[in-house]
């Protein structure tokens, strides 16, 4: 079967973009995150905390803070561990990322969450949550280099 020169040409315009496009998500890396978050409210809540990323044999320090809404009550301190990934840069893990959730801690429970900004970062982070806390919420959180 015989491809026409069009056909042909198309093919090697698509190959050549997809050879430009690729290889920078490609180079994406990943780090380790710790954060600490510390969370209180009565229907809206905040959250505010620090932790570190470390990246490229670097450490970085973080802030993080934030607003609930929904049904928030009670306060708990949440101790997480995770990567980070789909990042060139240190600064692409800062930015905005939001979640719907649910939970309840009294005296201590585990979490797990997966969030991603609007650069493309990907945190996934696992630890412990000890307060008396109840929601059912949207969430969002900041996260700064300091």
């Amino acid at each position: 079967m015989k491809m026409s020169s069009a056909t042909r040409a198309a093919l090697l315009a698509l190959t050549a973009v997809a050879g430009a496009t690729l290889p920078s998500a490609s180079r994406a890396e990943s780090g380790t995150v710790s954060l600490t978050i510390y969370k209180a409210g009565w229907i809206i809540g905040g959250s505010g905390g620090s932790g570190t990323l470390n990246f490229r044999g670097r450490s970085y320090g973080l802030s993080a803070g934030g607003l609930d809404y929904g049904l928030v009550f009670g306060g708990s301190k949440t101790v997480l561990r995770g990567r980070v990934h789909n990042i060139n840069q240190p600064s692409d893990i800062a930015g905005v990322y939001g979640a719907a959730g649910a939970g309840l801690a009294v005296g201590g429970g585990a979490r797990a969450i997966v969030l991603t900004n609007q650069k493309g970062a990907v945190l996934e982070l696992s630890g412990q949550q000890v307060g008396l806390m109840a929601n059912v919420d949207l969430s969002g959180l900041a996260i700064t280099l300091k």
